[in-house]
């Protein structure tokens, strides 16, 4: 990110090795600008992996080496971009740097370059127009991670030349190459709160990394699981009460049979009062039917 390109740019193809070296640095021993541009780094290509994690057709790397010609390996002043994704390629080989020769004349399909004030210049100059007339890159884009106004993008047209991308009203950036957004997100990564970089899915979805996607499958898990016991807990209840019912529908069966026992019992003694003066009236010759 520190590092100067070569200028003019060579054209594509057109001073590759007859035969490729095979003893290429793949490290210049100078870190990013920041620690905040190494986290926005990782963040973009961890989450991309995270998203992307049941494919094996893509290859997507950042600060590392990117050699596509003769001269610029005899430079070596070309550091690679922060992040860069190189579609229809296999991704499970281990690679120390990109070699152009070495994928099949692939380029990257998407490159985003993270902005300070002593490389915006060449970001925005010298790299846009070799990723736009030599690297045919589709998609391209520029964010200083310490200015939340400076994220820009540009398309790769059938005119290949670059055309600003507009934003839509979130202020995001569509990549048609990735099939996501780019936007800020307001979070603490590394335990830094700051505007980040991340990509947004097609229905405007967080892309997670592996641990936001492991924290918010806990969190389900958790909520599953107190939904589980609430449910439980109502079942409970509704058993409870299903029980109190019985128990009252019991006691008033119970409260019926005593009622029903006690005009048995006042029926019987209104029989015997009966017989009792039937006996009396016959005792003085009367006769009770008469």
């Amino acid at each position: 990110m520190t590092q100067s390109l070569p200028h003019p740019p060579p054209t594509a193809g057109a001073d590759f090795f007859p035969a490729p070296p095979t003893d290429l640095p793949y490290d210049d021993g100078e870190p990013l600008e920041t620690p905040r541009h190494r986290f926005a780094m990782n963040l973009l290509i961890d989450s991309l992996d995270h998203h992307w994690q049941h494919r094996n057709d893509y290859f997507v790397g950042g600060n590392m080496f990117l050699y596509y010609s003769a001269a610029q390996v005899k430079n070596q002043d070309f550091r690679g971009p922060d992040f860069f994704a190189v579609l229809g390629v296999e991704c499970q080989r281990d690679r120390k740097y990109w070699a152009i020769w070495d994928e099949g004349g692939k380029y990257p399909d998407v490159i985003i370059e993270l902005m300070s004030d002593s490389t915006a210049m060449i970001d925005l100059t010298t790299k846009k127009h070799i990723y736009e007339r030599t690297f045919k890159t589709a998609d391209y884009f520029v964010y200083d991670p310490y200015d939340p106004r400076s994220l820009q993008g540009w398309h790769l047209g059938e005119d290949q030349r670059y055309h600003p991308l507009t934003p839509d009203n979130r202020g995001w950036l569509w990549s048609a190459a990735l099939g996501l957004w780019l936007g800020l997100w307001q979070g603490e990564i590394h335990r830094e709160s700051a505007l980040w970089l991340r990509f947004y899915d097609p229905d405007g979805n967080l892309v997670l990394l592996d641990s936001e996607a492991a924290h918010q499958q806990a969190q389900q898990a958790q909520q599953q699981a107190e939904q589980a016991q609430q449910q439980a807990e109502q079942a409970q209840q509704q058993a409870e009460q299903a029980q109190q019912q019985a128990e009252q529908a019991q006691q008033q069966a119970e409260q019926e049979r005593q009622r029903a026992e006690q005009e048995r019992q006042r029926a019987e003694q209104e029989q015997q009062r009966a017989e009792r003066l039937a006996a009396q009236l016959r005792s003085l010759g009367i006769d009770p039917a008469e």
